[in-house]
């Protein structure tokens, strides 16, 4: 797998202080995508385990509330087969950190068994790690930049430990402050 970028200290991407991860590689490819250059699987250098290393160590500073994984697109076939091992890796070194996902793919059609996302032996474990699920490609018309961690009004943003405890897509609770969408 390679990666476009990592933005340490990261605000954008999910709640807190965060080290996000740009993984290259997806084949959604939206409309109006912000990172078109990172659709590539080859741009970028090689995710190596000195970098995993790299990545883990920029997690472990108490400001720090967790890691986002964005792309590309994190839940790409080969990408699943490298992230499960760097998000199992933080819930157990770091199980105090949370972990977000950005992906262009419906968590309920295609991460599911059957899904055209699934990987057998993979995907779950992927998932079973992440806390916030940003799912759904970005569409140009549903555009809102006063939307919180996300591009377009049809991308959810899933708490996933309740979605898979229920059966039912939950969606994550933005709290009062922001989650009546006015300012």
């Amino acid at each position: 797998m390679n990666y476009g970028t990592i933005k340490y200290c990261d605000i954008a991407n999910g709640v807190g202080v965060r080290s996000s991860l740009f993984v290259s590689g997806c084949r959604v490819h939206c409309p109006g995508c912000f990172n078109g250059e990172a659709q590539d699987f080859g741009f970028g250098p090689a995710f190596t385990r000195e970098v995993a290393d790299e990545l883990i160590d920029s997690l472990r500073p108490s400001y720090v509330r967790g890691l986002s994984l964005l792309g590309g697109d994190p839940m790409e076939p080969e990408n699943q087969r490298v992230l499960v091992g760097l998000a199992e890796r933080v819930v157990m070194e770091l199980p105090e950190k949370d972990i977000w996902c950005y992906t262009g793919y419906v968590y309920d059609r295609d991460l599911i068994p059957g899904g055209k996302r699934y990987v057998e032996g993979v995907t779950d474990r992927f998932l079973d790690c992440i806390d916030v699920l940003v799912d759904g490609p970005f569409i140009a018309a549903e555009k809102d930049i006063t939307l919180r961690f996300r591009g377009s009004s049809n991308q959810r943003l899933i708490d996933l430990a309740k979605t898979r405890e229920t059966g039912a897509v939950s969606l994550w609770d933005d709290g009062p402050l922001f989650g009546t969408h006015t300012m």
